[in-house]
C-alpha cells in the first residue's frame, strides 16, 4: 500500500447525514475523486451517488453485507485484483487502506445495518477530513494508520 493509500473513514446513520458530509467535504475543497461511499443498495444512495459524482456507482455482492452499492477509490483498494471485498467481505479487506480487523468489523457491522460508509483518500488532509467527519456525526470515524504494523 502506498502512502497516500490511506482513508478516512466513518459511517453516518442515513443517507440524509452522509449527504451532509459530502456536500461538507466538497465546500472545503476535497475533490470528488478522493470521496468513496459504500452503502446497502437502495435507490436513495443510487440517488446520493448520482448527486455528488454524477452516477450511480456499481454493485456488488459482498459476504456477510449483501448487495451493495457503492463508488471511489476505495473499492478498488478494499477489492484488490483478487476480488477479495466481494469474497470476504469488509472486516476482512480493511486492512488494505491501514485498519485493524477489529475496525473493519465495525465498520462492516455498521453498514450491514443500513449505515453509509464515507471515505476519503487524503493523507496530507487526513486530520481535516476526521474533523468534518466527526462534526457531522461519523460513527467510528477514523484515520487509516496501521499500514505494515498489522
Amino acid at each position: 500500500m502506498l502512502e497516500d493509500d490511506r482513508y478516512t473513514v466513518g459511517v453516518f446513520e442515513d443517507v440524509g447525514a452522509a449527504e451532509r458530509v459530502l456536500a461538507a467535504l466538497a465546500a472545503k475543497e476535497f475533490p470528488s475523486d478522493s470521496l468513496s461511499v459504500v452503502a446497502a443498495d437502495a435507490p436513495a444512495v443510487s440517488a446520493l451517488l448520482e448527486k455528488t459524482f454524477g452516477d450511480d456507482g456499481a454493485t456488488l455482492d459482498v459476504r456477510a453485507v449483501g448487495v451493495l452499492r457503492l463508488r471511489g477509490s476505495i473499492v478498488d483498494a478494499l477489492q484488490g485484483g483478487e476480488g477479495a471485498l466481494a469474497a470476504t467481505g469488509i472486516a476482512a479487506t480493511m486492512k488494505r487502506v491501514g485498519f485493524q480487523a477489529h475496525d473493519g468489523y465495525i465498520y462492516e457491522t455498521l453498514t450491514m445495518r443500513g449505515g453509509v460508509l464515507v471515505a476519503i483518500r487524503s493523507e496530507p488532509r487526513a486530520a481535516d477530513a476526521l474533523a468534518l467527519l466527526h462534526a457531522y456525526g461519523g460513527g467510528n470515524a477514523a484515520i487509516g494508520a496501521w499500514t505494515g504494523r498489522v
